[in-house]
């Protein structure tokens, strides 16, 4: 690195330290309490107890999610189980944060050529210093960091075991097909989330390997809109992309996260959106008994025998 980078990068650390110095910071609340006072970050969460929405919603400190993809549907989402208090997030992207990323929700200006996963550990532990964050900033495709990847879904959770749920808010095809053989390998439960190149529709998708069909049986953006994902990604074309569709997705796949850790309402196996006339589809994707993915297949038959 040559002395003018060096002398950037400083001044860039010099900028930030400036922007947080004054940053009032909360300290960190060992227990989750009901009590209804200004200062109670958890109070109207806690509340969904004593609403009879949800039993024990303080055990959401025991889950571990990871959200692979931290773009304009994955910061949200992480942001959003952060304010609910998650135990840990583990996040996982390669890329940095760019000026165009700015007409989406979570990412800020001065955050501009950091990595995402570092600039939204850094914003999410000032939002909430009681979770516990891991970041990786590396492509998951990538066969050295597939198997770290991997590792990291089964061995990733704060007691050391297999996470409770992924969350895949990735935009291109190898990414999702690189989680869908971790998650069927592992039987790992999985939910898949994507926003269509228009803008203007989305879907989330909850996986059970063996039990549901995987992204390999019935990848949800054919599903939805006939089209092949594989070309969707062309050289000097920019996608559209609205802040609003992110948003409902991310909300969408969080609600559905939340109701399946913490066992209130039913979670939806398919749930799409479509903004033009406020269409939202459901349905259940049985798996494909002759699925390219073998541990698809080999996960199919150990759901047979129970």
């Amino acid at each position: 690195m040559s002395e003018v980078e060096n002398l950037k990068k400083r001044i860039k650390e010099l900028e930030e330290q400036l922007l947080t110095a004054n940053e009032s910071k909360r300290q960190k609340i060992v227990e989750m309490s009901s009590e209804v006072v200004d200062s109670n970050p958890y109070s109207r969460l806690m509340a969904l107890k004593r609403m009879g929405i949800v039993d024990e919603y303080e055990k959401i400190r025991n889950y571990t999610v990871a959200v692979v993809g931290v773009g304009g549907v994955g910061s949200v989402t992480a942001e959003m189980l952060t304010r609910c208090g998650i135990g840990k997030l583990i996040l996982f992207d390669y890329d940095k944060v760019e000026l165009a990323n700015m007409n989406r929700l979570f990412f800020q200006p001065h955050q501009a050529g950091l990595s995402k996963v570092d600039a939204a550990v850094k914003t999410l532990q000032s939002i909430n210093p009681d979770v516990t964050f891991e970041a990786h900033n590396y492509n998951i495709t990538t066969m050295d960091n597939f198997d770290h990847f991997m590792s990291r879904i089964k061995c990733g959770s704060l007691e050391g075991k297999n996470v409770d749920l992924v969350l895949s808010c990735v935009d291109n095809f190898e990414a999702r097909m690189a989680i869908n053989t971790a998650c069927n390998e592992l039987g790992q439960f999985w939910m898949e989330s994507g926003v269509s190149e228009n803008a203007v529709s989305g879907h989330i998708q909850f996986i059970k390997p063996g039990e549901t069909a995987c992204f390999g049986c019935s990848p949800p953006l054919i599903v939805a809109t006939k089209t092949d994902e594989k070309t969707l990604k062309r050289e000097g074309v920019c996608a559209a992309s609205l802040p609003t569709t992110m948003g409902i997705v991310a909300g969408l796949l969080v609600q559905n996260t939340l109701k399946y850790l913490l066992k209130f309402g039913e979670v939806s196996y398919y749930l799409g959106y479509g903004a033009l006339k406020d269409h939202f589809p459901t349905m259940v994707l049985k798996p494909n008994q002759e699925c390219d993915d073998r541990f698809c297949r080999e996960q199919q038959e150990l759901f047979k025998v129970g």
